[in-house]
């Protein structure tokens, strides 16, 4: 029998409802010197179908450079040498996830094992609910089985849900699962609208934290004096208007997680105050004269470029490294976009009930146009979308907004080659004030069809001007013609 800590308390790691499509027959190499331990792995993965290897680190490298080929290799991690190990088995099998498993409680053993290539990071004692699903996640990454899997879901505080369905966001759900477990600062990156809050919810409702406090407080929304008072709180008399203290977030925190949103807007004067938090965990009210001394586990989120903010001198350089515990980068929703029917879906969903609306299905043409919709805004500017579809409640006037849409980002790309080409943003401007009044005295032309002083007075200019301006712009009722039927086009 193995070891009692390492049993689970829970069977629902044997049944075979449970087992992914594809995952019996199963390569697994698991390297270690505790013959106990890899008894254990080898009997718990076995029972899920997989065929495992128990072998020893020298004899594990001895057969994988003889031709061992395994879908995936776990690694008992007893010091420092295993992270030489996962290098040596990373270069020998560069595609091929490695799993980490150790009794390791110093976090900077996790992320250093992670910046070297490993896949996951389970720390012993561990049980099925904790081995099963790391190994079945990571033979689906690899294997390309996670974009035919079941859409990821997780409802988290309030209506906010977690909803991956690419290989992409299911990788950084995996990172975020190995995060929760590490007490570290992380630094979320990625545009406006991506998620970056969703990611943090996530983290912190899978981490032992999940049962305390989790705050958001947006640096850019506010002035730094109140600001200030946000975060750190305030005593009595501290300013006009403190008729009484307050605790401040990081106070309210304690225990907690507390995501600092868009923290790259931080005014400079508080950031060295938040550099002692993160570096001692203690800091003073407003008008204090006692420090607080908190345990809170730090989140930030941003979407700036970091370092061009440390070269522009506007964020410390210091406050970054300690904020980047370990970074996590989410892709635009232009780079995921097998998501786009899974996301529509799902607010779909959400939305309906809150306004107490029957769901909508869309159409292939407007699927088709929400696929080739570039998304700047991402899962904000889609979630809008979604709101205004099912209010609304037809088609037309959102396929009118995604095809108009697509016409200013047009527009938009070629002001931006312009300014590229040396044109400068004065040129950038003619040139789209030409492209307007051209377009416009060509619509008014052919509806008074081409009687010039009817068209002059619904343009609201003189008869002269408008001679002038159809000699500038080259118009003919030829030109016209072959101008509207380009603009149709488009």
């Amino acid at each position: 029998m193995p070891p009692t800590p390492f049993q689970s308390s829970r069977s629902s790691w044997s049944n075979p409802d449970q087992q992914l499509p594809g995952i019996a027959g199963r390569q697994v190499l698991a390297v270690g010197s505790d013959p106990s331990v890899l008894a254990y792995v080898h009997e718990v993965l076995a029972k899920d179908g997989l065929s495992v290897t128990s072998l020893s680190k020298d004899q594990a490298t001895i057969r994988l450079q003889k031709g061992l080929n395994p879908n995936i290799m776990l690694i008992q991690a007893v010091g420092p040498a295993s992270l030489e190990l996962l290098t040596v088995f990373r270069e020998l099998r560069p595609s091929v996830p490695v799993v980490l498993f150790h009794c390791f409680h110093d976090s900077r053993f996790v992320v250093n094992a992670m910046k070297m290539g490993a896949a996951d990071c389970i720390q012993l004692p561990f049980d099925v609910d904790a081995l099963i699903p790391a190994v079945r996640r990571h033979l689906a990454l690899v294997e390309g089985e996670a974009d035919s899997e079941p859409v990821f879901e997780k409802r988290l505080q309030g209506d906010a849900s977690f909803v991956c369905a690419s290989r992409c966001m299911n990788e950084i759900r995996g990172q975020c699962a190995i995060l929760a477990r590490v007490d570290l600062p992380v630094l979320v990156l990625g545009e406006s609208g991506t998620g970056k809050e969703i990611i943090t919810q996530y983290i912190h409702e899978m981490s032992p934290r999940a049962h305390r406090t989790f705050l958001k407080v947006n640096c850019a929304a506010m002035p730094a004096d109140l600001l200030e008072s946000e975060l750190f709180g305030y005593e009595q008399g501290a300013f006009t208007g403190a008729v009484r203290s307050k605790p401040g977030k990081f106070e309210i925190c304690n225990m907690g997680t507390l995501l600092l949103d868009e923290i790259g807007e931080m005014p400079p004067q508080l950031q060295a105050k938040l550099l002692q938090v993160l570096q001692d965990g203690t800091f003073s009210r407003l008008g204090g004269r006692n420090s607080i001394k908190v345990d809170v586990r730090v989140i930030a989120a941003t979407n700036i470029d970091m370092k061009a903010a440390i070269a522009a001198r506007t964020f410390r350089e210091d406050l970054y490294y300690r904020l980047n515990g370990i970074s996590i980068c989410i892709p635009p929703l232009r780079e995921r976009k097998e998501e786009i029917p899974v996301m529509i879906r799902h607010f779909m969903s959400k939305l309906a009930g809150k306004y107490a609306r029957q769901p909508l299905t869309m159409s292939e043409q407007l699927l088709q146009a929400c696929m080739a919709h570039n998304w700047p805004g991402n899962l904000r500017e889609m979630e809008n979308f979604v709101k205004r579809y099912l209010v609304l409640g037809t088609e037309a006037p959102m396929l009118a907004e995604l095809q108009n849409s697509r016409g200013i980002h047009s527009v938009a790309a070629q002001a931006r080659l312009s300014v590229e080409a040396g044109g400068g943003l004065k040129r950038v401007a003619r040139n789209a004030m030409g492209e307007a009044e051209t377009e416009a005295m060509a619509e008014a032309l052919s509806r008074s069809n081409w009687n010039r002083k009817q068209a002059a007075a619904e343009l609201g200019i003189s008869y002269k001007a408008l001679l002038y301006k159809i000699r500038q712009y080259g118009l003919a009722p030829d030109a016209v013609s072959s101008f509207r039927t380009n603009i149709a086009g488009d």
